[in-house]
């Protein structure tokens, strides 16, 4: 089938995001990933999007899941908690699920920059 053939599911791409603070890009946070034996400090989206990816391509799609991380990796109360989940990866385009623990909300979005975009109004707010 060709669709299949371009369509990649993949089975174990949630990462867990705590951001501790957030401005014009720039963020405290940090990025827990079941390929991580620790979570990786995160300074900007950009650096995000860039590590994510490069998590996502040690994968090759085919295997059983990893298991999936718990959600903590600070100890402040204030941060924002974000599970990511990308479901399908063609080429360079992301589909998948941004779900905001704080608020108990669940957002699809269709591509990296639609991910970037959602993440920087929830936490411009």
């Amino acid at each position: 089938m060709m669709l299949r053939e371009k369509m990649i599911p993949c089975q174990s791409r949630e990462a867990v995001v705590t951001v501790v603070s957030y401005h014009r890009g720039i963020m405290d946070g940090c990025l827990r990933h079941p390929r991580l034996r620790e979570g990786e400090k995160i300074e900007s989206l950009s650096q995000l999007i860039l590590l994510l990816n490069s998590l996502v391509d040690l994968e090759d799609c085919i295997d059983r899941p990893l298991p999936m991380v718990g959600h903590k990796c600070s100890e402040e109360e204030n941060a924002s908690v974000f599970y990511i989940q990308i479901l399908f990866r063609e080429h360079y385009t992301w589909q998948g699920k941004l779900i905001w623990k704080n608020e108990d909300r669940e957002i699809v979005f269709r591509s990296a920059m639609e991910l970037i975009q959602l993440l920087d109004e929830i936490l411009a707010e």
